[in-house]
């Protein structure tokens, strides 16, 4: 009788079994919704059937075994699983192949394994959230009948090094086995495939370590399979097919050999090894087993030839006669031009010239930094510069900061100088900090020390952070009239605790105006306004030096003026609301017919096509963001600092160009559409399959000559006793995710440039977004104007019909109505916002609003109401006074 021998079996209509003289199988990693952008919109879209088109590819490409993963926030992850796989069951060229049900969900794990025929894998359980949980799920893979890929994860995180990778996956081994009686050739162990040639040197052993790793679990337990998923290797060359793909083809040559035997791969994008081209594969050989690569060295010349292949042959002469200076002189022109390529270098020949490390910082380093501040300040360098030449500042002292930690601890007496601390914070309830970053980063190029806690900081970790550091200064950041009131908190706390700091005040909603009522009466130390990033040096400069006294003296006295100015000015501007109201503008509703949406109800945008988002958007504000005001185009030619500008738009357009082909951002987005009718007054009433919804607006108060209105945006909807019929009005939420990843891994590279870069982009993107949704409503979802046809300078300048104003905008300054907006279009659910507590929306870049289509409608702002309209619009909403006035204390008199 023969012996059956222990070897992985699995199958689909065929068997597959890997014997210990199999080759490498190839898992495809198409048919997953994160590794295919063509696969995700097929299944977000329900185009099933040709989704299997992509599966198919990839078996005749040579897939021995189909991953299929539906991890997307925006799917139903469940059903599109099951529905996914009972279709493929009935096509046998595909379903030939064993398939591998790949999720971090275990649910859908689950609804795959009842669908499948044959021995699938599970990929994957791991330990991370304990032994019971581990043996749980094990248990189920194991009445299913599958093997299980298990990772290299426990309960303190991912293993990282070649030991924790071994001892990791040697315990799950042993918990399988001897708890649950999994046979070991079931097995298979993902250790974990990092990125490489990151320029952060605890990355460079990342692939060395999981070649070691497989070695050793191979020996340890002989009877399991070794898997991974390639591509994670190369993801710092993502956009560089070629250099990519050497890379795969010279990994697994060696993670082959030292026993990985599967491994999720795009079979049809590896080269053969022998017909690599020779440097690029000695290049790779080196990045990926670590040779040669001291002080980042090998990874340099990897990216250095990386580049030559983006360049396609071209080459670009560079003057680099500033390479025959002194150190002090190479350090300078570096800082000065932004540029990085020699900086470690530079950096350490200046170390081994200097008696201390520190005064590498205090000596050349500050003196470039020093004439970059000088240049801003004299307006010579622009912002983009500045944030160039604070990347250059940072891997600078990156690379000095082990050699001075070391000479802390050789010799306590060491200090790390005396720069000036400043505790930075977005307040609570607040998610956006564009503006803090670059603060932060100008700040920071000037030689101060800057501790940025980040957003949606409570107001006493701001506050305990501050003393425990003992900061010279705090700094307050926010975008959304909520975030006002919180500042208004902070100053208060700061009186109670007797602290000396200055607190300075900046951010979009923010003004000297308000900063002077508002907050500076509630702490007596010093509260200043800064109005940009250029102007935070010369006052944080001012108040670490003998000018403190008299600058404080000099705000007191300028706020006091602000504060008699504001009492008078608002004393006698506003007029009792039932005047306000009888001064509303009146429609001659008789002559309008209100076109009925296409779409009924509500409409979900998953995964939209970034290339058409692009193309809306509006350049100006981007320019602004970077401190270079101005209208676009002709910012471009700006006789001052037009040729920056230009530079900036250059690298703003090449990473859009990337953004897009790549896939760096997910744009998700919501429309819906409503009957709706006014009461004459400020309530619309909206027929939603909800029942009823009553939507509240403010009026305006202020006193109007005459001839002129008092606006409501509930004006622009036709009032319920007028006529037969009905009038309609929209809501929208968009949202772009994976900024804040790519936020923090140009952070991780110390990239400030890039990292405020993409930051921006990522607002310009949501902006754009929501510019091409309100003109596919205009013409389509409600189709009120149908035969537009503008330019995108015509829709930045608004020449169409209709508004989209913004619940805590100047039209209707009430936050609270974005919670019945979250509502009505089930935001959270469908798109993945989320409110905070000072209902921001985050991620960051989100913008939502409602719809109008009334030709006569437009933007206004409500300006100051007084307590009478207050006490209407609360009891309107049955909420509160006091709850009313902490919503619209911004507004209130």
């Amino acid at each position: 009788m023969t012996k059956i021998q222990p070897y992985l079996r699995l199958s689909g209509l065929e068997p597959l079994v890997v014997r210990p003289e199999t080759n490498f199988i190839n898992i495809g990693e198409r048919t997953n919704v994160t590794g295919s952008k063509k696969f995700a919109r097929l299944i977000r879209e329900n185009k099933f059937e040709e989704a299997l088109s992509v599966a198919r590819q990839q078996v005749e490409n040579g897939a021995q075994i189909i991953d299929i993963n539906m991890d997307d926030a925006l799917l139903d992850g469940v059903k599109a699983m099951t529905t996914f796989i009972n279709l493929l069951q009935s096509e046998p060229d595909i379903c030939r192949v064993p398939l591998m049900i790949d999720s971090s969900k275990f649910e859908i794990i689950e609804a795959g394994l009842k669908c499948v025929q044959g021995k699938c894998i599970v990929n994957s359980i791991s330990l991370k959230e304990g032994e019971e949980k581990f043996i749980e799920q094990a248990i189920i893979c194991q009445n299913y009948g599958a093997a299980v890929v298990v990772m290299a994860f426990d309960e303190k995180g991912q293993a990282d090094t070649e030991d924790r990778k071994v001892e990791i996956c040697h315990r799950a081994y042993k918990i399988l086995t001897e708890k649950v009686g999994f046979k070991p050739q079931d097995i298979i162990f993902d250790p974990n495939i990092f990125a490489i040639a990151t320029g952060l040197e605890e990355h460079n052993s990342y692939a060395v370590d999981f070649i070691n790793a497989t070695r050793r679990i191979k020996q340890l337990m002989p009877l399991v399979a070794v898997s991974g998923g390639v591509s994670n290797l190369s993801f710092s060359f993502r956009g560089n097919d070629t250099v990519r793909e050497a890379m795969h083809s010279v990994f697994l040559y060696h993670a082959i050999k030292a026993g990985m035997n599967m491994g999720i791969v795009n079979a049809g994008q590896l080269v053969v090894y022998d017909e690599i081209d020779p440097q690029l594969r000695q290049l790779c050989e080196d990045v990926i087993l670590n040779r040669n690569n001291e002080n980042n060295e090998a990874t340099e010349k990897l990216l250095a030839f990386a580049e030559t292949v983006k360049a396609k042959g071209k080459s670009e002469k560079k003057d680099d006669a500033w390479r025959q200076t002194t150190v002090e002189e190479r350090l300078k022109y570096a800082l000065i031009n932004g540029i990085t390529e020699y900086i470690d270098q530079d950096t350490e020949e200046a170390r081994l010239k200097y008696a201390r490390p520190l005064e590498v910082i205090e000596g050349p380093l500050m003196d470039g930094m020093n004439v970059v501040g000088d240049l801003f300040g004299a307006g010579k360098m622009f912002l983009p510069q500045v944030v160039k030449s604070a990347r250059v500042m940072k891997k600078a002292v990156a690379w000095l900061l082990p050699f001075i930690e070391q000479e802390k601890l050789d010799n306590p007496a060491a200090t790390s100088g005396n720069a000036g601390k400043i505790v930075m914070a977005t307040v609570k309830g607040d998610v956006h900090d564009i503006g803090k970053n670059i603060v932060g980063v100008v700040l920071g190029c000037n030689g101060y020390e800057v501790i940025d806690l980040g957003v949606m900081v409570p107001a006493d970790k701001i506050l305990d952070t501050a003393e425990k550091v003992n900061a010279d200064v705090i700094g307050l950041s926010g975008l959304i009239t909520p975030s006002l009131d919180e500042m208004v908190h902070v100053a208060q706390e700061m009186k109670r605790r007797n602290m000396k700091q200055p607190l300075l005040i900046g951010g979009a909603t923010t003004s000297r105006m308000h900063t002077a009522v508002k907050i500076a009466p509630q702490y007596d130390n010093g509260v200043l306004h800064v109005l940009d990033a250029s102007r935070s040096v010369t006052v944080v400069s001012a108040l670490l030096s003998k000018e403190k006294e008299e600058l404080l003296e000099k705000t007191r006295q300028e706020y006091e003026a602000l504060r008699q100015q504001f009492a008078n000015k608002h004393q006698k501007e506003l007029v009792p609301y039932s005047e306000a109201l009888a001064n509303k503008e009146v429609l001659n509703w008789n002559d309008y017919q209100p076109v009925r949406p296409a779409i009924n109800d509500v409409l979900v945008l998953k995964d939209y096509d970034l290339a058409e988002i692009a193309e809306y958007i509006d350049w100006g504000p981007f320019f602004i963001a970077w401190e270079m005001p101005g209208r676009f185009p002709e910012v471009l030619s700006d006789k001052n600092f037009g040729s920056e500008a230009t530079k900036l738009y250059n690298d703003a357009l090449r990473m859009v160009d990337r953004i897009v082909k790549e896939k760096w951002f997910t744009a998700n987005g919501v429309v819906g559409f409503w009957p709706a009718l006014s009461n004459n007054a400020d309530t619309v009433t909206l027929a939603t399959n909800k029942g009823e919804v009553r939507l509240e607006f403010l009026r305006q108060q202020s006193k109007k000559a005459q001839g002129y209105y008092n606006f409501s945006l509930a004006d622009f909807v036709k009032p319920s006793e007028v006529g037969e019929g009905t009038d309609y009005m929209g809501a929208f939420a968009v949202t772009i995710h994976d900024v804040t990843d790519k936020v923090a891994q140009f952070a991780t590279e110390l990239d400030d440039y890039n990292k405020i870069l993409v930051q921006v982009l990522g607002d310009r993107f949501v902006e754009a977004f929501a510019e091409c949704l309100h003109a596919k409503t205009r013409k389509e979802y409600w189709g009120y104007a149908k035969n537009e046809n503008l330019s995108n300078e015509e829709l930045i300048k608004e020449k169409y019909q209709g508004i989209r104003p913004a619940p805590g905008y100047p039209a209707c300054p009430d936050h609270t109505e974005k919670i019945k907006l979250f509502d009505l279009l089930n935001v959270t659910e469908n798109i993945g916002i989320q409110l905070t507590e000072s209902l921001a929306m985050d991620p960051p870049a989100s913008v939502c609003g409602w719809y109008f289509a009334h030709p006569k409608s437009h933007y206004f702002g409500v300006g100051k109401i007084n307590r009478d309209q207050l006490e209407d619009y609360a009891a309107r909403k049955g909420m509160s006074l006091e709850e009313a006035e902490k919503w619209l204390r911004p507004v209130l008199e």
